[in-house]
């Protein structure tokens, strides 16, 4: 068994390396091609807040640093007026969430300081910062108050840990065991979190000036998105209900009074209510929710309420989209409301009375390791007032733009990779849509296209597939995508039915049926590159992760026309996914819908392990350490299945990677050249190469 083990994990070694194009040719000159160390070289904006006299942008632009292996933020400032671009704060440890003050005279920020989390207040006019308060947790969501005397914000308080034993001391010099580890909560672990500390999140409040944060509120569970409704009184999301932790999604708006801490519901139907915005004047709540029918995808929709909470209703319910990020417009007469919107993402006006406008497309771009659609925005004051975003791209990530409120004279401000990009040979980038071959139903999909391409029929193709698998893909610059044209292959990724974006029927489409004719969907994209003779039908792989990697493994199941499979971060079995994943409730209660020990058909049905009989493809299974939302035993149950029934599979497992396996620069250089080398031992055309070099 051991030596099994370590054959697995030389191979992996061995993996990581074989593909990858180095960094200079034989005659030392720079490489032109997009290799796995340019992935270090990637810049990209995120966060853009606008002053509310509109006349600087603050932002986070986030780097890779080659010597920590983190993507660090940075704070930046731009001129809107001159284009002048200056580094604000910057911190070895980093810098992120910039807010402005009512008045613009002050930005508060989070930071570190050697390792221990700080809230800070910068002056524009000093120049200078000072910390708020000693923080031993790390506070987060800061927002401002109207009169801007404070800033109320969440922090996580730790609470008693149960116990039901009292273990004896451990003698003096002794060295015993770690003590026990107890829970008895139904979500006791979370991805990117680990094993849960004891405690929940509140709501506090700190004086700008500095001070001792003061706890204004002590539920039984977590309360977030804190939101001031006026001087006295802030505005907050959670589930207060007994059965909190079997209806996951459920969340009611609550009002604290800031003078006896009262706490008093604004909102109380069946299903989430979060996200309050309140209007100029103070005499209007937006927010976001729906009511839940208990379905595996339901969309956001937009409501207005009077301050007190009375006269709730929805506007804009013709709206095709879910709405996203909401901002009032500065004369309280309309919101901007983002919104994900057939592969982009668009920024739409819609007034009080639910006229809708469409005022901005392609922002983005903040996705740096897949083509997601992701993105932010924030709006100035002023006769003039000015919308700050990240744009999008295909072909660079995402940078900082402006327009004016009605969407007109729109520039972008920035040019992050200029010193990088134009000197490489990058692939294009083409959209392309497809009719399935199950209904007709139109499947838009996007085609990256190596430097050296054409339309001889002989180039490789890789099929990626996208999580979620309510998520959305568009044509947003990737660096995996990027790094697989380098190597020379056709890479076409989609939104196939099911898919975000498109309206609530079209994802719908996969309730209590996914995987399923998403299947056919994917197919048909493959077929249409073929049909165009963009690739070689000898020469097909398919690699997706978490969403993307069940779709990947169903197929396996479903067809061999494929070379060779990587699976990332995989369900396998939605019976042991909605029995010990971190959102298992949610998987039981809104996805499969059926208990698992009254009808384990329902979750066998359309779990890949029940098929894994039927795959001939070689396939790897790729998944992170200390992912907890698709737990590594996932693929490890497919990778044990095919092992048993001779198929050629490895099973790579990335150290200290949550389910975002690429939050580090390394992890997704790992990630990605793991996935090319398994194809190249796969690929007929590059085996003959080393045939032919070999002979030589």
């Amino acid at each position: 068994m051991k030596l099994r083990i370590l054959a697995a994990a030389s191979l992996a070694l061995v993996l990581a390396v074989t593909p990858a194009i180095a960094d200079t040719k034989k005659d030392k000159t720079p490489s032109k091609r997009f290799t796995a160390e340019r992935v270090f070289d990637m810049e990209y904006a995120t966060d853009p807040q606008i002053s509310p006299d509109g006349k600087t942008i603050v932002y986070v632009r986030r780097a890779m640093d080659r010597l920590t292996d983190r993507d660090i933020g940075q704070l930046w400032s731009i001129d809107t007026a001159t284009g002048n671009h200056r580094p604000l704060i910057v911190s070895p440890e980093g810098a992120s969430s910039p807010r402005w003050s009512p008045d613009g005279s002050r930005l508060v920020y989070s930071a570190s300081n050697g390792g221990k989390p700080e809230m800070r207040v910068y002056y524009p006019d000093t120049g200078r910062s000072h910390p708020l308060a000693q923080f031993l947790q790390a506070p987060s969501q800061a927002v401002w108050s109207p009169d801007g005397k404070f800033i109320a914000f969440s922090m996580f308080v730790p609470g008693e840990t149960p116990s039901f034993a009292k273990a004896p001391a451990t003698p003096e010099g002794g060295k015993w065991s770690d003590p026990v580890k107890v829970f008895d909560r139904l979500q006791f672990r979370f991805d990117g979190s680990g094993y849960l500390k004891y405690g929940t999140t509140q709501i506090f409040v700190l004086p700008v000036d500095g001070g001792t944060p003061r706890q204004v509120s002590f539920e039984e569970t977590d309360m977030g998105g804190p939101a001031w409704l006026d001087n006295t009184t802030l505005l907050v999301s959670g589930n207060l209900a007994e059965d909190h932790e079997l209806d996951p999604i459920e969340s009611e708006i609550y009002a604290i009074s800031l003078g006896d801490l009262s706490i008093r519901p604004l909102t109380n139907r069946d299903g989430p209510d979060y996200a309050p915005v309140v209007s100029p004047d103070g005499k209007t709540i937006a927010y976001r929710g729906y009511d839940d029918k208990v379905l595996s995808y339901q969309q956001d929709n937009l409501y207005l309420m009077n301050a007190d909470g009375s006269g709730a209703r929805e506007i804009a319910a013709d709206f095709p989209g879910s709405v996203d990020q909401t901002v009032w417009a500065p004369d309280g007469k309309s919101l901007l409301v983002l919104s994900e919107d057939h592969g982009v993402l668009s920024l739409f006006r819609i007034t009080t009375g639910g006229a809708v406008t469409r005022l901005l497309t392609d922002i983005g771009g903040t996705s740096i390791g897949r083509p997601y659609a992701s993105g932010s925005f924030s709006v100035s004051g002023g006769k003039k007032p000015l919308i700050a975003y990240t744009a999008g791209f295909a072909e660079r990530p995402s940078e900082i733009a402006s327009a004016g409120i009605d969407g007109k004279d729109a520039k972008v401000l920035t040019a992050l990779n200029d010193d990088i990009l134009p000197y490489l040979e990058m692939a294009r980038v083409e959209e392309i849509k497809v009719p399935s071959s199950h209904d007709g139903l139109e499947i838009e999909a996007w085609v990256a296209l190596p430097p050296d391409f054409k339309a001889d029929g002989s180039f490789p193709m890789i099929l990626e597939i996208h999580g979620g698998p309510f998520a959305m893909y568009g044509p947003y610059f990737a660096s995996e995508i990027q790094r697989y044209a380098a190597e020379g292959y056709v890479t076409v990724w989609s939104n196939p039915r099911g898919s975000t974006g498109y309206g609530e029927d079209f994802a719908h489409a996969i309730d209590l049926a996914y995987p399923g004719y998403d299947y056919d969907d994917l197919m048909s994209v493959v077929d249409e590159l073929i049909r165009r003779n963009y690739v070689s039908k000898d020469r097909l792989f398919v690699t997706g992760g978490s969403g993307g990697g069940i779709l990947t493994a169903w197929i396996v199941t479903k067809t061999d026309r494929f070379a060779a499979a990587v699976s990332a971060k995989p369900v396998i079995n939605w019976y042991t996914m909605a029995l010990a994943a971190d959102i298992a409730q949610y998987v039981r209660r809104h996805w499969i819908r059926a208990d698992p020990w009254t009808d384990p058909d329902a979750f066998l049905k359309r779990s890949p392990i029940s098929f894994v009989n039927k795959v001939t493809t070689p396939t790897m299974m790729l998944v992170g350490e200390e992912d907890f939302r698709t737990p590594a035993w996932e693929a490890e149950q497919f990778y044990t299945g095919l092992k048993m029934n001779g198929v050629e599979t490895a099973l790579i497992r990335i150290p200290g990677a949550p389910h975002h396996i690429t939050g580090r620069p390394s992890r997704l250089i790992a990630q990605t050249d793991n996935v090319m080398g398994w194809f190249a031992k796969f690929d007929p055309v590059k085996q003959a190469e080393k045939k032919d070099e070999a002979a030589e």
